[in-house]
């Protein structure tokens, strides 16, 4: 059994894809997975899995998902391992311990060419900073996240990919269950 972290795509977002935590706990068991917990009621999700791959577990939990609670959204997961890579990864290691509201990880569905991280830069109005490394993304907001043109709309334009992201206390208390699995 490996520990993984999935990640739910726009749920409780008012009216918008209304779910539990305890229905979405109750869903993991359904379908084998072992020590499930919930984080926030952002959808965030670890747990154990036989299986050892991320992308047949992405289409696992959304088809899961879609069939049994009618929730039409994406999961993106990463291993335990990936995860803590993710937060050493960090290129904003300062900015994340004084400001972690506005220092975000995004999960990305596939890794973006070097053009369309570019574009995604060449995209930015503010004060904000994006790296990218892989499947994840690194933002600060130094402004603020609400007042920012730099929105998930524009942010999946330009990097033509799904993601769904988290800020970095999220990051790490997600971080810190998949240390004690």
């Amino acid at each position: 059994m490996a520990t993984f972290i999935g990640l739910l795509r726009a749920i409780n977002l008012g009216a918008h894809n209304k779910v539990s935590m305890p229905d979405l706990k109750a869903l993991l068991t359904d379908i084998g997975m072992t020590n499930a917990q919930t984080l926030l009621q952002s959808g965030n999700l670890v747990f154990d899995s036989s299986v050892r791959a991320t992308a047949p577990l992405e289409k696992l939990l959304e088809a899961s998902a879609a069939r049994k609670l009618g929730l039409e959204t994406a999961f993106f997961v990463r291993t335990g391992s990936e995860w803590q890579q993710a937060i050493a990864d960090n290129p904003f290691p300062k900015e994340a311990k004084l400001d972690p509201g506005h220092t975000v990880l995004m999960c990305l569905k596939d890794a973006p060419s070097p053009a369309a991280v570019k574009a995604l830069q060449d995209a930015i109005k503010g004060r904000e900073v994006v790296r990218v490394k892989g499947r994840h993304a690194y933002f600060h907001y130094p402004d603020g996240i609400g007042s920012s043109q730099l929105t998930i709309k524009v942010i999946e334009k330009k990097l033509a990919t799904l993601g769904t992201a988290r800020n970095w206390n999220t990051v790490l208390k997600l971080g810190a269950l998949t240390e004690k699995s």
